[in-house]
């Protein structure tokens, strides 16, 4: 059966209503939730608009702030420079790609790392170190495959058109 999802919804006060429990959480409860894999939206009260990726922004920024930071200032403004770019649309894509990439290399190192006590730490982390390498290589080389053949090559003959 399919799993429903979740309704947060957010008021002009900034507070947030979970309706499974009917009561009011903070944006670490949403946090949470995030964490436990459980499917929600986050929705105005008032218009119905969809808050979701708003909200997530919000979480991000918030953890940005505290410790130490994922997100550099070079990571962010290059992120920005797409906006508005002819790839733009390949930009979402591409880093959900790269970040499962490093989710199922790491989930594939923790499993190494409790079957292959044998070896040392250094020689399984090289080996796991080059076939991460090959599998974004791999990545990479498909989708700028992808982007060029999106890209219209210009006309034979040197003359530009217009």
């Amino acid at each position: 059966m399919a799993q429903t999802k979740r309704t947060i919804k957010k008021y002009p006060n900034r507070r947030l209503y979970d309706t499974e429990i009917s009561s009011y959480i903070t944006l670490e409860e949403v946090r949470q939730l995030v964490l436990d894999n459980e499917n929600f939206e986050v929705r105005d009260a008032k218009s119905g608009e969809d808050l979701t990726r708003s909200v997530l922004l919000q979480i991000i920024s918030e953890h940005e702030e505290k410790g130490q930071p994922m997100l550099s200032p070079q990571l962010l403004s290059q992120i920005i420079r797409f906006y508005g770019d002819s790839l733009q649309g390949f930009m979402g894509p591409y880093l959900e790609r790269s970040l499962q990439v490093f989710l199922d290399q790491q989930q594939q190192f923790r499993t190494q790392l409790n079957t292959m006590l044998g070896q040392t730490p250094w020689s399984m982390l090289n080996e796991l170190t080059e076939r991460n390498m090959e599998a974004w290589k791999s990545m990479q080389r498909g989708l700028l495959d992808t982007a060029t053949q999106a890209i219209p090559t210009p006309p034979r003959g040197g003359k530009k058109p217009g």
